[in-house]
């Protein structure tokens, strides 16, 4: 057994559903991204079902994981949608995404990607600062439209997770302090071009611990009382995202029992709930295939050099974080501890440190829990063509992207006269 939905050996071989890794190798290539259509649709319905009749919206996080297939799969689920650019706006849109189930998150929203919103009659910009209001009030004047705002409030509650994804301490760049919230709320009556409907908290990512959210939640409910007592009406609450995902020994909270944490002390006939999961809806479901292409024994380290690197999974070396590196057909032969390696030209370019396999050159390695951030986060560096990716779906493969070429990379670049 793998630990891992949907990914599991049989007859010492590692399969997605129905379909063994290795064959989907053969046929695409390394290194792969791999997903699961299954995991895709438990983890939806698991978080849909988990509101149990209130009033909600799952808006899932479209910088998690942004491959059209994926989005085209929430959307017939009745999936929101919690954007930050208006690149991800039209990926939603092109993916059949209903615009009106669609939040625009994010602290530098540029007043051209403001209107393409506002033409798509999106659900409501989740607000960052004073500033940006002003400029959302501007635009929506410009266009005799009215702009339904949220301000997304900053609780300075310790999410206890990585420092580069912890969002809502008075030190990150995210959200509107919580001491002033209460004010621009009163104050943002004087914006003529703004409607304001909701509440909004996101306070980090990989969060495996209820602690946090229900701090940030007491406080949230606290300024909620404050802003009704002053005549303002919020349509709906919304709680963000943030749920961990198993990558090691980790044991976050099943999507109940986080929705049950969220939604305590709000009363069933009050304002509608949205929240915002990302990486608990994607990151079980994908990994990465890829294959050793050299072992390297040194007096010090053994290493294997593999052909994926930080190009295609940027997360270890941008935060040190661990992925479980699992063979793809086990191998009986000589343990030994690895440095898992690419082939880029950084000391920083590894995949996973100290991992104890039995390894023979042009085996395949699954790397775990990468259907979240894996290839959202990749680039071209070292023009390095970005992976292709898979869906298993039962007994079917589909291709839903193809492998870039070199070609492609380089095709909108001019010589000097």
């Amino acid at each position: 057994m793998s630990g891992f939905p949907s990914f599991d050996y049989r007859n010492a071989s590692l399969y997605g559903e129905s379909i063994r890794l290795d064959r989907i190798a053969g046929e695409f290539g390394t290194p792969c991204y791999v997903y699961s259509r299954a995991a895709l649709v438990a983890a939806y319905r698991e978080f849909d079902a988990a509101f149990a009749g209130r009033d909600h919206l799952v808006c899932y996080a479209v910088k998690a994981n942004s491959n059209l297939a994926i989005l085209n799969l929430f959307a017939r689920l009745g999936s929101g949608f919690d954007i930050v650019s208006g690149g991800e706006l039209r990926r939603v849109m092109k993916a059949g995404g209903d615009p009106q189930k669609v939040v625009f998150s994010g602290v530098g929203k540029r007043p051209d990607e403001m209107r393409a919103a506002l033409d798509a009659g999106i659900l409501c910009f989740n607000v960052e600062s004073e500033a940006e209001l002003a400029v959302v009030d501007r635009v929506a004047g410009e266009m005799n439209k009215i702009a339904p705002v949220s301000l997304r409030v900053n609780p300075d509650v310790d999410a206890k997770t990585h420092p580069y994804i912890s969002t809502g301490l008075k030190e990150n760049k995210f959200g509107i302090p919580f001491d002033q919230a209460e004010k621009l709320y009163v104050s943002s009556r004087q914006f003529a071009n703004v409607r304001v409907t909701g509440l909004d908290c996101h306070i980090g990512s990989q969060l495996t611990e209820l602690g946090p959210f229900v701090e940030a939640g007491e406080k949230i409910l606290g300024l909620l009382d404050r802003l009704e007592t002053q005549g303002l009406q919020i349509d709906h609450l919304d709680l963000g995202g943030g749920l961990g995902i198993r990558y090691s020994g980790e044991s976050p909270p099943r999507a109940r029992d986080y929705v049950a944490a969220l939604c305590k002390g709000i009363g069933r006939g009050s304002q509608r709930i949205l929240i915002e999961p990302g990486r608990a809806l994607v990151g079980n479901a994908g990994i990465l295939l890829t294959r050793v292409e050299y072992l390297k024994h040194t007096p010090h380290r053994d290493f294997a050099i593999v052909d994926a690197a930080m190009n295609d999974l940027m997360r270890p070396a941008l935060y040190d974080a661990y992925h479980e590196i699992l063979p793809v057909t086990a191998n009986k032969g000589n343990v030994k501890t690895y440095q898992i390696v690419g082939p880029v030209c950084e000391t920083g370019d590894f995949l996973g440190h100290d991992r104890k396999l039995a390894l023979s050159q042009g085996d395949l390695l699954a790397i775990m829990s990468a259907g979240a951030y894996g290839m959202s986060m990749s680039s071209n560096y070292n023009t390095r063509p970005r992976a292709a990716e898979v869906m298993v779906d039962g007994d079917q493969v589909h291709l839903i992207r193809e492998r870039e070429s070199v070609d492609q990379l380089v095709a909108g670049e001019k010589f000097l006269p």
